[in-house]
């Protein structure tokens, strides 16, 4: 059995849900905004959006996930990338495009990933392969030429707000699904739990029938018995 404890980190950790479905509200918030603003303002808009990314994976690294290393990785990456978009005063929209297709890139193909890799313990993988897939697609989309635009790059953040919201929002409620269960117990997937249901049935058939006898005892149990 396993212990979680009652420590200020397990408790961080146990709210940390609610932080993520808060961040998925503010995605949908986010792309809604995006969507309404001028050309003019793509540029200034693209670096807080992706520092708002970095913030969601450190929220995600706290959650303490066994992959936390990964959230936490992607969360100084994603912030060198936006402090340069904030840095950059180019008046194109040249660099903002290659640098949000750089993150779409990067985080869609860490959510396949990881999806793949959790597909036996999590119901949820095959919906956040789709989302993975949808963000490596429009990060390709971005980094390319057809989106050095500034109606492409609005749609871009558009779709990138929506994408994260859907990925955080259920994310947020599969972490509150396994707060809200027993933590003192290791729960094993459906398919592990038939191995041992059936490895212990085969124990206890074992030990219900009587012990075998060697040949040699049975022998000598006879002679004993003619003498």
């Amino acid at each position: 059995m396993l212990w979680s404890g009652s420590s200020p980190l397990s408790a961080m950790r146990a709210s940390m849900w609610g932080f993520l479905l808060f961040a998925g509200v503010a995605w949908l918030a986010v792309a809604w905004s995006v969507l309404r603003l001028e050309p003019a303002d793509v540029v200034a808009v693209a670096g807080p959006v992706i520092l708002f990314a970095a913030l969601c994976e450190v929220v995600r690294a706290l959650a303490g996930t066994r992959t936390w290393w990964i959230n936490a990785s992607m969360a100084v990456l994603f912030a060198a990338t936006g402090v340069v978009v904030l840095l950059d005063q180019d008046s194109t929209y040249a660099t903002p495009a290659a640098l949000v297709g750089w993150f779409l890139l990067v985080r869609g193909s860490v959510d396949v990933a990881v999806a793949t890799m959790n597909r036996g313990s999590d119901r949820t993988w095959g919906l956040f392969v789709s989302l993975g897939v949808a963000q490596a697609a429009l990060g390709f989309y971005a980094a390319g030429p057809l989106a050095r635009a500034a109606d492409p790059v609005i749609v871009t953040l558009g779709a990138l707000g929506v994408l994260r919201a859907i990925a955080d929002l259920v994310t947020g409620l599969r972490l509150r699904e396994v707060a809200a269960a027993r933590t003192d117990v290791l729960r094993l997937s459906p398919e592990r739990e038939a191995g041992v249901a059936g490895y212990s049935a085969g124990l206890a058939d074992y030990e219900s029938q009587p012990p075998a006898r060697h040949r040699a005892e049975t022998i000598a149990e006879t002679d004993v018995a003619e003498r």
